[in-house]
């Protein structure tokens, strides 16, 4: 029998341990002691577990839709669409598990758009939660139904709207400021009612729903301006305040304010040529309060500083810009992109701020594509004196990289410098004749083609003292044509030898000997060398063979061998397959005209002699901060910011009672000693100046000023004694009353007790602190 009871003892022990165990486990789940450890089985969610996810859902245990939430939204993380659920979802958004409910509404906020119809079916529960003691769920039944997009329910968003606008939680207030560009989006007829809820929020007092109150402007009512009169210079005060993405928006906001209702700074210039700069006290207010900012963690906020200052402040202030840009630079290949754009306008307009800064513009490796046009359009840009000779090694270091497209912008910019800075052109005309020796014909041909400017350029200018002049530029290039693949630095050559064919009167240092009637004595073997592979040319380098006919043709009519050579180019050109469009048509015979030699010489030669410069404007006329300045091109939308008003609007309509200045009064610790008396107003004594004796003013409408510390210890005793005087005959008059008062006197006489026991109180602590204060002045 003992044996039965203890086999039975140790079986109900057993299934208590194991009871108590799945107890302790589902307990300690539900309380996600466990998080950290199983967090990441939520995100391996096989078939199984996603089939098992709709049971889940309508469980009666909280913990098996809790962990049902945790699975969709790991499933949503992921990607994958899982609105098959929605209406399992939905059932659940009144529970109450808290828990259960913020993730029932990040659901809901992902798919409320898509299944707008049982969305409905819920909006009883989230008007009753826009009451809900957690702000939290107030803000998220906000978000929720400003999400479902269904026209009808536009009324009732906007009653939700106003209601969590004058919430006491600043977070929920955020949230009906994110919901007012989407009732506006779902129906615009609540305009005035949204603009009005829009004119409450921009008084609010918590820096943390104005950036969201900025953003809501600028949605419903960007041109509405006005509305921010008499809050302009409280929200330039708490910039500091809002959050990074709401001082991005505010700062664009405020901007846009100034240039619209402020006046433009003045540049003026006294007798003496000294410049001097008139600005506006309210966008000097806008510069001092966001130049903290730059020192800001977020680029973006930056970024928004930057454009403040670039188009509101005077030129003064425009340094300022630069270094917080180049600080940026190395953060991410993507901020690098935007920033390096904000920096090619700024060298539009004022290059000189960015010469001494050209080593950030160097070229990496690593540089994408894109940064690396970027940069070099930088390096060209801030091209100076003082620094040409570091940039014309880096150009001649970029020559030599696998990237075609960086390659001839070097090439180029190398010309660049030599046509701005003219101490520099013996010194790039070096390297470009190197450059036509490299094997890659990129390099020749890009060389060739800046070559071919810098020629019309010092043959117009007539410089001289060079050691490789025009005329032996052209000849070394004209000999070189053999080993010369390139379409287009063949054209260039070919345009060279017959603009300049003709001989000058007197041998140069490049001409041996004058050809026929003064013709080089290299142009009819280049032409020769054109008409042997004119058949393998490409179309633009036999137009030009054919116009170096013509020119050589003109210069030298009586030439036999020129004759030939013109009339086998023609006829090559006659039957070659590659013909204009335009000539397939019939084309009626005007008949033709008859040019004398000195006329088609001029037609020839005369018609291109003026140069070609690069004039791209790399965006000049671009505005910092546009999309256009990021991709390189003009956007309709880049007209963003309005011309400056030449007076701006009545600075009072700016005024606001945050603007009076605050009402100070200097105590000090020390010297300040409040006397409370049952007959008189509290004394207080402020110090009128820094004399070391201490000289007080009575602040009281009693006797005159104290000068020293013994005239006011007199002053008290004799206030004392007038004190002490005035309760006697008081207590004399209270005696000769008559017997009808006896009995009121009798039952008040226990509260005169309470109050007299007051008073020799108060009159034993101003003894007491009078006796201290004279002991402290014997000491002192």
């Amino acid at each position: 029998m003992a044996a039965l009871n203890f086999n039975a003892l140790t079986e109900n022990a057993s299934r208590f341990g194991t009871r108590l165990q799945e107890t302790i486990s589902e307990h300690t789940r539900d309380l996600a002691i466990t998080r950290n450890i199983n967090s990441s089985a939520y995100f391996d969610a096989p078939e199984e577990k996603v089939k098992n996810i709709r049971k889940q859902l309508d469980s009666n245990s909280d913990r098996e839709k809790l962990d049902a939430m945790k699975r969709l939204i790991a499933l949503i993380s992921k990607g994958r669409n899982v609105s098959e659920f929605f209406a399992q979802v939905v059932k659940n958004v009144a529970s109450h598990n808290l828990e259960i409910r913020k993730l029932v509404y990040i659901y809901l906020l992902r798919y409320a758009e898509q299944e707008p119809d049982l969305a409905l079916l819920s909006i009883n529960t989230f008007q009753k939660d826009l009451s809900d003691p957690n702000p939290l769920i107030r803000s998220m039944a906000l978000r929720v139904l400003s999400g479902i997009k269904v026209p009808m329910i536009g009324s009732i968003v906007v009653l939700a709207i106003k209601k969590c606008a004058s919430d006491i939680s600043p977070y929920v207030r955020k949230a009906a400021a994110f919901a007012i560009p989407r009732c506006y989006e779902l129906d615009s007829t609540h305009l005035p009612e949204l603009i009005t809820v829009i004119s409450g929020l921009l008084k609010d007092r918590s820096p943390l729903s104005l950036g969201s109150v900025a953003i809501a402007f600028d949605a419903v009512c960007p041109t509405r301006l006005d509305l921010l009169h008499p809050h302009y210079r409280r929200l330039c005060r708490t910039l500091a305040d809002v959050d990074e993405w709401g001082q991005v928006e505010l700062l664009d906001l405020l901007t846009r304010y100034a240039r619209t209702m402020l006046p433009r700074p003045m540049v003026t210039q006294d007798a003496n040529g000294e410049t001097k700069e008139e600005i506006d006290s309210d966008v000097q207010l806008l510069l001092t309060t966001s130049a903290p900012l730059y020192q800001s963690h977020n680029p973006a906020v930056v970024l928004a500083v930057a454009r403040v200052f670039y188009h509101i402040a005077p030129p003064s202030h425009l340094p300022k810009v630069v270094p917080p840009l180049l600080r940026l630079l190395h953060i991410s290949p993507e901020i690098e992109r935007v920033v390096l754009s904000y920096l090619l306008v700024i060298s539009h307009g004022s290059p000189q701020l960015l010469g001494s800064s050209y080593p950030y513009f160097f070229v990496r490796t690593d540089d994408i594509r894109q940064v690396k046009k970027d940069k070099m359009r930088l390096l060209r840009a801030v091209i100076t004196s003082e620094n040409h000779q570091a940039l014309l090694r880096e150009f001649t270091h970029y020559a030599e990289d696998p990237d075609d497209e960086l390659v001839h912008a070097a090439v180029d910019a190398i010309g660049y410098c030599a046509r701005t800075v003219p101490e520099s052109t013996q010194q790039c005309l070096t390297a470009l004749m190197s450059f036509i020796q490299s094997k890659n014909d990129v390099v020749v041909a890009s060389a060739i083609v800046v070559l071919k400017l810098l020629v019309q350029v010092n043959l117009q200018k007539q410089q001289t003292g060079f050691d490789f002049s025009p005329v032996s530029i052209i000849s070394r290039l004209a000999y070189r044509i053999d080993e010369i693949h390139h379409p287009q630095a063949r054209a260039c050559i070919l345009w060279l030898v017959g603009q300049y064919a003709e001989a000058p009167g007197s041998v140069d240092s490049g001409v041996v000997s004058l050809g026929p009637e003064g013709i080089v004595p290299w142009a009819p073997d280049v032409l020769r060398k054109a008409a042997i592979s004119f058949k393998q040319e490409s179309p633009i380098v036999k137009l030009q063979a054919l116009t170096l006919a013509a020119k050589l043709l003109v210069l030298s009519p009586a030439d036999r061998t020129i004759g030939l050579l013109t009339k086998y180019v023609l006829s090559l050109a006659r039957y070659d397959l590659n013909i204009d469009d335009n000539e397939e048509e019939e084309l009626e015979d005007h008949g033709r005209v008859v040019l004398r030699r000195e006329q088609a010489k001029m037609v020839l030669f005369e018609g291109k002699l003026n140069v070609v410069e690069d004039t791209r404007s790399d965006g000049q006329r671009l505005k910092l901060g546009s999309l256009g300045a990021v991709i390189g091109k003009e956007m309709g939308t880049d007209n963003y910011l309005p011309d400056w008003l030449e007076q701006g609007v009545d600075p009072t309509l700016r005024d606001s009672p945050d603007d009076a200045p605050p009402v100070l009064t200097s105590i000090s610790s020390a010297a300040s000693v409040p006397f409370t008396s049952s007959k008189g107003s509290p004394i207080v004594l402020t110090p009128t100046g820094p004399s070391p004796s201490g000289s007080y003013v009575r602040q009281d409408s009693g006797k005159s000023p104290w000068t020293d510390l013994d005239k006011f210890y007199a002053d008290a005793e004799q206030e004392e004694e007038e004190e002490e005087e005035t309760e006697e005959e008081s207590g004399e008059e209270s005696e000769g009353e008559g017997e009808e008062q006896e009995g009121e006197e009798e039952e008040e006489d226990d509260a005169d007790d309470d109050d007299n026991d007051d008073d020799d109180e108060e009159e034993s602590a101003k003894e007491d602190q009078i006796e201290g204060s004279k002991q402290l002045h014997d000491t002192s």
